[in-house]
């Protein structure tokens, strides 16, 4: 099963909760000091908020998936498409562990396909105040820059 996921950077993190909770007509899957989010199954949505000192508002889409084989899928896709992906085995990042890649559409939006392997203590595996979903650098791959980042 794939699950759309949305990445929104808030100001005040205690309000949204308490908007999207409303919205969604159930409390968070996971609230942490800075982060919280909604695994919904209706419709199908891995929903994230956090307030990490970044500029509110999306910080980046995704499409989360339940095994190796599915990301392999979707990662051959983009790969077809001659679309530079940065690749991420075993990443830490929004309190979890994933397997994933990113790409950057070209509006500069950033989109992720990952496959959860499990919690972590850790907002980011350096545990530092910058979002590690945002873009904070970026890489060549296959020539083209693309978004060095997690989550």
């Amino acid at each position: 099963m794939k699950r759309f996921h949305v990445h929104v950077a808030v100001a005040d993190l205690a309000a949204n909760i308490i908007f999207y909770r409303t919205v969604f007509g159930e409390p968070p899957t996971m609230i942490k000091t800075d982060y919280a989010k909604w695994v919904l199954e209706d419709p199908p949505l891995h929903f994230a908020i956090s307030q990490r000192g970044t500029a509110p508002g999306l910080d980046h889409f995704g499409i989360q998936v339940d095994s190796d084989e599915e990301l392999s899928v979707l990662r051959e896709k983009v790969g077809r498409a001659e679309i530079a992906a940065f690749v991420q085995p075993d990443a830490t990042c929004c309190y979890a562990r994933s397997d994933k890649y990113r790409i950057t559409d070209p509006q500069g939006i950033s989109w992720e396909t990952f496959h959860s392997l499990g919690e972590a203590p850790l907002f980011g595996a350096d545990n530092s105040k910058q979002a590690c979903c945002s873009p904070q650098a970026k890489e060549k791959v296959a020539g083209k820059s693309v978004a060095n980042t997690c989550c």
